[in-house]
């Protein structure tokens, strides 16, 4: 794997700023689910990265105000609320980053709240497909991988198949 890279990152009005450190930082994967969608994908998907969150340092903290998806996939009766943590910025609702309990480890940051330059990856993998609005289009190329919903392979584990 790869040394780490300090990204840097904002929101639209400046109030929050935060950098952390990262090993993952080719923004490859795109997810159409209509959390990410509603939340941070203007293009009708969100891009997040992996970082390190022990070293994740914010400044703007008071600004920065926590959402919880409520989460409902067809096959179930109910819809139940994540333990996953959007944060967002409650001045102007930039997406920031997402952090979930489940992998205390690591934070997610939103490739479009990054300030620092990032790599345009060799490929992309879709995900979450079967839940993608019917207006949107995606651009999967050749070689670009698509899955209805999660595929095995994680983050890093791309990042490491392509020598990064």
């Amino acid at each position: 794997m790869s040394k780490s890279v300090k990204l840097e990152g904002s929101c639209h009005c400046g109030a929050v700023k935060f950098s952390l450190m990262s090993k993952t930082i080719y923004p490859f994967m795109r997810c159409y689910c209509s959390i990410c969608r509603k939340t941070e994908g203007g293009g009708g998907y969100s891009i997040n990265l992996g970082g390190d969150a022990k070293t994740l340092k914010i400044s703007g903290k008071e600004h920065v105000k926590i959402y919880h998806a409520k989460v409902k996939n067809p096959e179930d009766k109910r819809a139940h609320t994540s333990a996953g943590e959007r944060h967002f910025c409650q001045e102007c609702g930039s997406a920031l980053w997402l952090f979930s309990p489940e992998w205390p480890e690591l934070v997610h940051p939103f490739a479009s709240a990054i300030d620092t330059p990032l790599p345009t990856p060799p490929d992309h993998v879709h995900i979450m497909l079967e839940f993608k609005a019917p207006w949107v289009e995606p651009q999967i190329k050749k070689g670009d991988k698509k899955f209805d919903r999660y595929p095995k392979e994680s983050l890093a584990e791309w990042h490491e198949r392509h020598g990064f």
